[in-house]
């Protein structure tokens, strides 16, 4: 189980280590273009239960802890659904990761 770092003092949002690394890949080209936006997410114990909301912004410290040391497959497909939901009016939330779609070249990292 990996962990999203956001804000001074850090908050730390534990995440699974494979969607956290599809999640950097979307938020790191939403950063790249200047973009801010919401991140939806279920509350971890230490902040309560239920889900909770981040507002995201490219000037405010954002680190990704990941508990493996191996990158994992990156699943196109997921990352064109996620960042879907990061450009729609409710923001990023994790989605389910759909079948890999079969692509002339694989997505490794973010362009």
């Amino acid at each position: 189980m990996g962990a999203l770092l956001y804000g001074t003092p850090p908050t730390s949002h534990e995440i699974d280590d494979r969607a956290l690394a599809h999640l950097q890949i979307v938020m790191i080209n939403k950063f790249r273009r200047d973009e801010a936006f919401a991140f939806q997410l279920d509350a971890s114990s230490a902040h309560g239960t239920g889900r909770q909301t981040l507002w995201l912004h490219p000037t405010i410290p954002l680190q990704f802890s990941f508990h493996g040391s191996r990158m994992p497959a990156i699943n196109a497909t997921w990352v064109r659904a996620l960042m879907e939901e990061a450009n729609s009016g409710r923001g990023l939330r994790i989605v389910s990761e759909p079948a890999q779609q079969p692509e002339s070249s694989a997505l490794t990292h973010a362009a």
